[in-house]
């Protein structure tokens, strides 16, 4: 049985058969009223629908699988990010996925991912949820109804978090599994609520199809100014790349996921996935209005059930909190998803260590060699048995989602970089004074402006100082920012300490890039720190 707005690339392409009710493409409002009806969520005040992921409040990474088969073998960066699962394997678990949605209902969704329409990937969603649906609904950009009766997939996502692999059957770790398989054009998740999966599983892909028409694939936010002027800013989780791009100055052109084409820059998605956890009105008014609208999904946020009203400061379910809503919430967010060449790069990390200045000038070795280092760091107290920072590298600012060799995405970078001249920031936004716990993290109003600075060109402008270590060009100056917090190790009062952080980070830096020691140019390689 199917509701209307039905495609003529049935499911039973997808060997979906003998299923229950079929709901193809319903609007917003229709998978409130499925989400609702069927208990997988609640309406708060004044419209958001509130949902719970159960167990999983993230992503699993150390779950996702590629199929080993011959179209992609040779292409895709095989290791500890793209595991492989072989063809016998990804067979027998799609064939008990295939049996287990029969009789069930399930929801459909056409949409695109890539707003630039020569790069634009149709694709399909099935869930076995609504809400799940509503979140394909306003994560990926919405097929026109004229354009749903020609629409065919040509990659399709099927959502079934009640349906869990058999480890020793499946050669899975776990009952999770996220399943990618190149040469069928087709993702299998189950074993898990968070709706995250969903849309990286269609950025890896994004990743693995688009470098290979030289287009740059990036894990990064994006806007533009009054004049046009584009800026994306790259940053794992945490580190401001959603809050910093929502800027109500600058018009958004997305959160998350970009890709760099001879043209220009342009939106993956058609709406964004921000973590809400303490959001303040007054530091992120375009976010935190987003919680208060029909249409946005809020995973694991504290609701009051009696009341309706929403918690945002409440962690007891996850950190992760997470709002899911369609781009057009955002005020001064562009719906086409296009601008043209960067002006400015930024480059996002939260030091937790102290060390690295609150914004620094690189050139574009440094550019190539920061990106593929990925760095950020984890404070203590966030997980477990850290008891004091840790650093993190992830290449190229999101190395689970990379199926490709990152040097694959650092070199088109890099050519990009010299092809339109574009100026590249490093911007910290994690402690001053010292490490976590000792110091103070650095104001989210002196990074607005030490961001406007850089996009403005008067940052450019400032006289520099070349950091020793690191070797980076740290501007003396910037309006509305006091010029001590700039040198990092003026603000430390026990200077020796101050040394001996640095060194220890810039030995974590070298050590982490042995990785690409023979992969980049002597130039890269010898663009990062030097520790003594």
């Amino acid at each position: 049985m199917e509701s209307m707005l039905t495609s003529p690339y049935g499911l039973e392409t997808h060997g979906i058969k003998n299923t229950g009710f079929v709901y193809w493409n319903l609007a917003t409002p229709l998978l409130y009223e499925e989400a609702i009806r069927r208990r997988e969520g609640r309406m708060a005040h004044l419209g958001p629908l509130v949902v719970r992921t159960g167990e999983h409040t993230g992503r699993a990474p150390n779950d996702k699988f590629v199929v080993r088969e011959p179209s992609s073998e040779e292409r895709v960066w095989w290791g500890p990010v793209n595991k492989a699962m072989e063809t016998e394997r990804f067979a027998s678990l799609q064939n008990r996925l295939l049996a287990y949605l029969q009789g069930k209902d399930l929801f459909v969704q056409d949409c695109f991912a890539g707003a630039d329409p020569a790069y634009r990937l149709p694709i399909r969603v099935i869930t076995e949820t609504a809400w799940h649906n509503l979140f394909a609904r306003n994560m990926f950009i919405q097929a026109k109804t004229g354009e749903l009766a020609e629409h065919t997939p040509q990659f399709t996502v099927i959502n079934a978090p009640n349906f869990h692999a058999v480890p020793e059957v499946d050669g899975t770790r776990s009952e999770v599994f996220i399943v990618i398989h190149f040469g069928q054009k087709l993702v299998l998740i189950g074993g898990t609520q968070y709706a995250g999966e969903i849309k990286k599983s269609i950025f890896t892909v994004m990743n693995y199809l688009l470098p290979q028409k030289q287009v740059l694939s990036m894990h990064c936010s994006a806007n533009m100014g009054t004049k046009g002027d584009a800026a994306i800013f790259f940053g794992l989780s945490g580190t401001g790349k959603t809050t910093l791009s929502a800027d109500p100055t600058r018009t958004l052109i997305g959160d998350d996921e970009h890709g760099w084409s001879d043209k220009g820059i342009f939106n993956f998605e058609g709406g964004c996935y921000a973590k809400v956890i303490k959001l303040s009105l007054s530091a992120e008014p375009e976010i935190y209005e987003t919680t208060r609208r029909f249409g946005t999904i809020l995973e694991n946020v504290g609701f009051e059930s009696m009341t309706g009203r929403l918690n945002l400061d409440d962690d007891s379910l996850t950190e992760n909190t997470r709002a899911a809503y369609p781009i057009s919430h955002i005020p001064n967010a562009t719906r086409e998803g296009v601008g043209g060449h960067p002006q400015n790069i930024i480059m996002l990390t939260c030091d937790a260590f102290g060390v690295l200045p609150p914004v620094a000038k690189l050139t574009p070795a440094q550019a190539m060699y920061h990106f593929l280092s990925g760095y950020t760091a984890k404070v203590a107290g966030t997980e477990k048995g850290v008891t004091e920072p840790s650093a993190t590298f992830s290449t190229c600012f999101g190395a689970p989602f990379m199926a490709l060799p990152p040097t694959v995405y650092a070199n088109l970078l890099g050519e990009k970089i010299a092809a339109h001249k574009v100026d590249v920031w490093l911007v910290n936004t994690g402690w001053s004074g010292g490490p976590h716990g000792v110091g103070q993290r650095l104001a989210i109003a002196h990074t607005r402006a030490l961001v406007h600075a850089a996009l403005d060109g008067s940052l450019s402008k400032a006289p520099m100082t070349t950091e020793p270590l690191f070797g980076m060009a740290v501007p003396r100056e910037c309006p509305g920012v006091p010029a001590e917090i700039l040198t990092p190790r003026n603000t430390w009062s026990d200077k020796a300490a101050y040394d001996a952080q640095a060194q220890k980070l810039a030995s974590m830096f070298a050590e982490n890039f042995k990785t690409f020691g023979d992969q980049v140019s002597p130039e890269v390689r010898q663009a990062g720190p030097q520790p003594q």
